[in-house]
C-alpha cells in the first residue's frame, strides 16, 4: 500500500503539467499526496474495521478521511458525491454515479494484500468500487489492479501477471511504454490509463522505475503512479531510501494505518522493512 500511495506522491506535481521524462526528481518540490491516497487510507481502514465489507461503513471512512484533507484534489462528481451529496439525489443520500474513472482503481491497493484467494480478492475490490464507481469499467479497474497486486505479492511472474489480465479483464497489455508515450495525453477513465499503468509495471526492472515509467507518459500522472506503484511494490519491495523520504510527506495516523495493515494482513511482509526505515 505504501508503494501506492508513494506512487501518488511522487507524480502529484505532474498531474496537470505532464512530462513526457524518466531522469525527474522523484520527491521534487511541491510534492504531496493527493486524493488517490487519502482514499487509499479510507478503503484500508474499511477493510481492517468492518469485517462484513459493507458500503455503509466505506462510506463512513470515504467521508472522515475527506472531511480531514478537503483540499486534497478530488474530481468534480465524486467531490459531489463525498462533500455535497444533496446536489446528486433528492434525498441527499450518497448513491453511485456509474463511474468508468480512474478512482476506483487508485484507491484499491490495500484489497489485493488483505485476502488469500483471489475470488475474495475480486469480489471485494467489485465491493470497494461499486459504491461510487458502479459502471463495469470502473469495476473492472479496481478488480485488475487488486488481481495484479494478489498475483505479485504471491510470486507470480510478470508474465503470468499479463496473461491473467489479458485474459481476465480484455486488456491490451501487448505494448510498451515507448509506443504509448507519443500520443498519450491526459486520461482519467479506466479502461484508458489502468492498462498504461499496468504497462509501466511491465516494463519495469524495479520500483523506481515502475513509478518514472507511469508519470513519463503524461497522463494522470499521480493516479498512474499510484496504480502501477502498488503493483511494483507488491512484485519488488521498495528502496530504504524512498521509504525514508516518503515518510517526510505522511501524517502521523496515515503512518499508523500502513503498519496496522501490516500487522493483520499479507502486508506483514513489508512491515519490518518500513518500521525500521521510519524508526518505529
Amino acid at each position: 500500500m505504501l508503494g501506492a500511495i508513494t506512487g501518488d506522491t511522487i507524480g502529484s506535481r505532474f498531474e496537470f503539467a505532464g512530462t513526457k521524462r524518466t531522469d525527474f526528481d522523484l520527491f521534487g518540490p511541491g510534492c504531496r499526496y493527493t486524493d488517490d491516497s487519502v482514499m487509499t487510507m479510507a478503503v484500508a481502514e474499511w477493510l481492517m474495521d468492518d469485517p462484513t465489507h459493507s458500503h455503509e461503513v466505506l462510506e463512513k471512512k470515504m467521508v472522515k478521511f475527506g472531511e480531514l484533507d478537503p483540499g486534497a484534489g478530488y474530481g468534480g462528481m465524486f467531490s459531489e458525491w463525498l462533500f455535497y451529496p444533496e446536489t446528486l439525489s433528492r434525498d441527499g443520500k450518497r448513491k453511485p454515479y456509474n463511474s468508468f474513472g480512474n478512482g476506483s482503481a487508485m484507491r484499491v491497493s490495500s484489497v489485493g494484500w488483505m485476502f488469500e484467494t483471489m475470488e475474495e480478492t475480486e469480489r471485494v475490490a467489485e465491493v470497494s468500487a461499486s459504491i461510487t464507481h458502479n459502471h463495469p469499467e470502473g469495476i473492472k479497474g479496481a478488480q485488475a489492479t487488486a488481481a495484479a497486486i494478489f498475483m505479485a505479492r504471491n510470486g507470480a511472474t510478470k508474465n503470468e501477471i499479463r496473461d491473467y489480465v489479458v485474459k481476465r479483464f480484455k486488456y491490451d497489455l501487448n505494448r510498451t511504454c515507448d509506443q504509448i508515450r507519443p500520443r498519450y495525453g491526459f486520461e482519467v477513465t479506466c479502461q484508458k490509463s489502468v492498462p498504461e499503468a499496468i504497462i509501466a509495471f511491465l516494463d519495469s526492472n524495479d520500483y523506481e522505475s515502475t513509478v518514472r515509467l507511469a508519470v513519463s507518459l503524461g497522463g494522470d500522472s499521480d493516479t498512474q503512479a499510484c496504480i502501477a506503484g502498488g503493483i511494483a511494490e507488491a512484485f519488488y519491495g521498495m528502496p530504504d531510501e524512498i521509504i525514508k523520504d516518503m515518510a517526510n510527506h505522511l501524517p502521523p495516523d496515515y503512518k499508523a494505518n500502513i503498519i496496522r495493515l501490516g500487522e493483520v494482513s499479507a502486508y506483514r511482509c513489508r512491515l519490518e522493512q518500513i518500521k525500521k526505515c521510519w524508526n518505529q
